[in-house]
């Protein structure tokens, strides 16, 4: 009796034991081996957007359909996660307010950077991704999802939540770039520097190609003689970048010069050495509205949330959800047919 007592106890002892043991070995990596992460879902926002993509076919999809693909598309998914929340309210909002225009008539947005944001099918992405598929995926879809209906609005209105890669300590002030003056797009610091990828670029350019470049822009230019004096004076704005740059007798804005040269930004020196002009240039971009490099600096600088990212990049604007039933959008689609 007493050597089936202490069986029994012994079995009972290994039955109790069995499932910490499976869990050590699940702890420490042995088999069985963890399951594969799983691809968090994306909710339903409630309202549908026309798309025109590059092929020049126009889709329906679900706002937070495109607004995954703008995120994936705008900003590396490495980048951290309240930044990546930033993009997807800028997004959001720049989404609601832009509507059809004549580069796409029939559609609310396109997916040319150029003319609205960038977009990426979600496989592209994933595929582009390796091995990092499933954890940016989830990364993207958290900050659609946890920013919810959220937009920025001033003084109650849709502003244009307008962004760019990088900028040269300080972001622009609108009406250096376009010639308007926005009160939410006013100059502001943006913590950038080294550790930003190609944060500093050149553009070196032969003599010729300088004077080529520059009188298809402005045939009425004088680019004879010495090259050492083509270039006359530079104007800067507050934030350092080329207000506005003379050469060969003809003055442009910075941001005309960085079109005519193709630099990387307006916050440039130029110098020449022998028959060779070299542009240093620093950042990336319009200059204008939210530094995505920068909202990545304040997040880890400063601890910064997303919404007070926001409301330091555009001045004086607040961060507000809207309905998900479709009466802003029903609104916006009346407006712009």
């Amino acid at each position: 009796m007493k050597k089936i007592i202490g069986v029994a106890l012994i079995l009972v002892v290994v039955l109790f034991a069995l499932p910490f043991v499976v869990r050590q070995a699940q702890d420490t990596g042995q088999d069985p081996q963890p399951t594969a992460q799983e691809e968090a879902a994306l909710p339903d926002s409630g309202h549908t957007l026309r798309v025109k993509g590059s092929d020049g076919q126009v889709t329906e999809m679900d706002l937070n359909q495109y607004l995954w693909g703008v995120v994936a598309a705008e900003m590396p998914a490495s980048f951290s996660q309240e930044a990546l929340k930033a993009q997807a309210v800028a997004a959001r909002t720049y989404a609601l307010n832009k509507g059809p225009s004549s580069n796409h008539p029939d559609a609310d947005l396109c997916t040319d950077y150029a003319c609205c944001q960038a977009w990426i099918a979600r496989d592209k992405a994933q595929g582009n991704w390796g091995d990092k598929a499933a954890e940016y995926t989830n990364k993207i879809t958290t900050a659609v999802a946890e920013t919810g209906n959220q937009v920025i609005l001033y003084q109650g209105q849709l502003i244009d939540a307008v962004f760019h890669s990088s900028s040269s300590a300080a972001t622009q002030d609108a009406v250096e770039v376009w010639g308007n003056s926005v009160p939410y797009l006013q100059s502001v610091d943006s913590p950038e520097g080294e550790g930003v990828p190609n944060y500093e670029s050149q553009v070196t350019l032969t003599t010729q190609e300088f004077k080529d470049a520059f009188l298809k822009a402005q045939p009425t230019a004088s680019l004879e003689g010495d090259p050492a004096s083509w270039v006359g004076t530079i104007e800067r704005t507050q934030s350092g970048s080329v207000h506005a740059i003379t050469i060969g007798g003809v003055t442009v804005s910075g941001a005309q010069a960085r079109q005519i040269f193709s630099l990387r930004s307006a916050s440039f020196d130029v110098s020449l050495s022998g028959d060779t002009f070299t542009f240093s240039v620093t950042g990336f971009g319009h200059g204008v509205g939210m530094s995505q490099c920068g909202a990545v600096g304040y997040a880890a600088e400063r601890n910064m949330g997303y919404k007070a990212i926001l409301r330091h990049y555009y001045k004086g604007a607040s961060i507000t959800s809207q309905g998900s039933s479709g009466g802003l959008f029903g609104w916006l689609r009346s407006l712009f047919g």
